[in-house]
């Protein structure tokens, strides 16, 4: 049975087909798949109408459950020192979280295959597209844009697989046989170089900008700038300065109000250059199945959430003195928000992530709590830092401290103050003061983690936490994959 639910791009571009029932809020939004993907129904792919249905289901399954909830905050978030599980100890999930704040999952656990579970069905939901589209007979310039769209996609999931993982089942095509169902992994270069070619292929063929209800697809300026920090992880420094200058000349623009560019009315603002699109649609709670911000919400109020992935002590104490991005990005118990939400004295915890807030006003019952905030993925104040950083590691100080200062003079909001100009030519100490200003512009947004393990410092930060070289700068390989493989798929070290 073929179920197919159609929204426009902006209201989420929910759909599913073929192999997929209709997206919903349940961890469950889809039938499970082959772990490296499976053919797409054939009768499915006759008409341009069908190609932009697939490639709606592939934004679509972006926010779904393994896209944004357990698994990332498992995988993405909880090994920093910014963040720790949260919540309340009676519920049930607790334990298997605090598992990856203190290093001490085991390749069973089930937020790892729900991680990799997730970016394979991402991938398979490209490779359909990228296999298929070829034999439909549509608008040429509508059909290279959904390839570059789709490839984009592909590259994203594959980024986050391979700094999860290291080495993972490079699939690029749907297979055609049994013979291809059951691939070995790849090694990391070989799968940073197919990133790397989907992300060239992209910005060819992606626009600078949309309108209407296609704001918010993959733009040339979002495949540049994933492209430099792909290239950042492999410290190809002449490759991120490159493709970061290129960004800067597409007309993006830091948004005025630190704390305000994370709200609903500002989405897709001139800052924003990649968001995961999720609206709360009237009627329809199962469209509007982001809970993102649910599982983060502030615990034991109307309108919060579930009170995961926290904030840290160690979190607060990193910003120097005044600097107004603190309260942009924690929400403490006690304080009243800037929207008006008087937060508990008595909350179960006491600070929550402020990026992921949405007002209780706007809470909907019957909806996931704050099912309409989009995800930030890409922005430009990163774009900024990733061509300080490049700029510092080439010889060039006097671009990196001038990014630099673009990114905090908007966070010192005219408050001269505060956050006062970095003036070190220093090579050493400008990029400890870039790293530091990464820390705090990008915190809670699910990259201090990986940044961290890339920049060689996990021993030393991580290391409190349980965190061990030659172990995890990777997770475990799934269990239940290396089974299902017959032992094709190898163990990470240490696991």
């Amino acid at each position: 049975m073929k179920i197919y639910q159609y929204i426009n791009a902006r209201n989420a571009m929910a759909l599913a087909f073929a192999s997929l029932v209709a997206v919903t809020g349940c961890k469950k939004s889809f039938l499970e798949v082959p772990p490296q993907g499976q053919p797409a129904a054939t009768q499915f792919w006759k008409t341009g109408d069908d190609a932009t249905k697939a490639v709606n289901s592939i934004y679509a399954n972006l926010r779904g459950w393994t896209e944004v909830a357990f698994a990332p905050i498992a995988l993405e978030s909880l090994g920093s020192d910014d963040t720790e599980t949260g919540s309340d100890p009676s519920d049930g999930s607790v334990p298997f979280m605090n598992m990856y704040d203190q290093f001490k999952v085991t390749s069973t656990q089930g937020q790892l295959s729900d991680f990799w579970n997730g970016r394979y069905q991402t991938i398979n939901l490209c490779n359909q597209v990228l296999d298929h589209i070829d034999t439909i007979d549509m608008d040429a310039t509508l059909k290279s844009r959904y390839i570059a769209e789709s490839k984009f996609v592909r590259a994203y999931a594959y980024f986050r697989l391979v700094r999860a993982f290291g080495n993972v089942p490079l699939r690029l095509h749907l297979p055609k046989d049994a013979s291809e169902y059951n691939l070995p992994q790849s090694p990391k270069a070989e799968v940073y170089a197919a990133i790397e070619q989907d992300l060239t292929d992209a910005a060819a063929g992606l626009p600078q900008s949309y309108a209407g209800n296609d704001v918010g697809r993959a733009t040339k300026g979002a495949a540049l700038a994933l492209h430099a920090k792909v290239a950042m992880y492999q410290q190809k420094w002449a490759d991120v300065l490159s493709l970061t200058n290129q960004v800067k000349g597409l007309g993006y623009s830091l948004f005025p109000n630190y704390e305000q560019l994370f709200r609903v009315p500002n989405e897709n603002n001139s800052e924003s250059i990649f968001e995961i699109q999720a609206s709360l649609i009237p009627g329809n709670p199962d469209a509007s199945n982001s809970q993102y911000s649910q599982v983060q919400g502030v615990r034991g109020q109307t309108g919060g959430g579930w009170g995961f992935n926290i904030p840290t002590k160690s979190l607060e104490d990193d910003y120097e003195p005044g600097d107004p991005r603190k309260d942009a990005t924690i929400i403490f118990a006690g304080e009243t928000t800037p929207e008006g939400d008087a937060i508990s004295p008595t909350a179960p915890n006491p600070r929550y992530n402020q990026k992921s807030y949405v007002p209780f006003s706007m809470y909907v019952s019957g909806y996931n709590e704050g099912a309409q905030q989009n995800i930030r993925v890409l922005r430009y104040a990163e774009v900024l830092l990733m061509n300080a950083e490049a700029a510092n590691e080439l010889g060039d100080a006097t671009t990196a401290l001038a990014d630099l200062e673009l990114v905090r003079a908007r966070a010192r909001g005219g408050n001269n103050a505060v956050l006062p100009k970095v003036t070190t030519t220093d090579k050493d100490a400008l990029r400890l003061a870039i790293w530091h200003e990464r820390h705090v512009e990008l915190a809670m947004e699910f990259d201090r983690y990986f940044d961290v393990i890339r920049q060689g410092r996990a021993a030393e930060i991580f290391g409190p936490k349980g965190w061990t070289a030659n172990k995890n700068e990777v997770w475990p390989i799934p269990q239940s994959e290396i089974d299902q493989s017959t032992g094709v798929l190898v163990q990470n070290p240490g696991y």
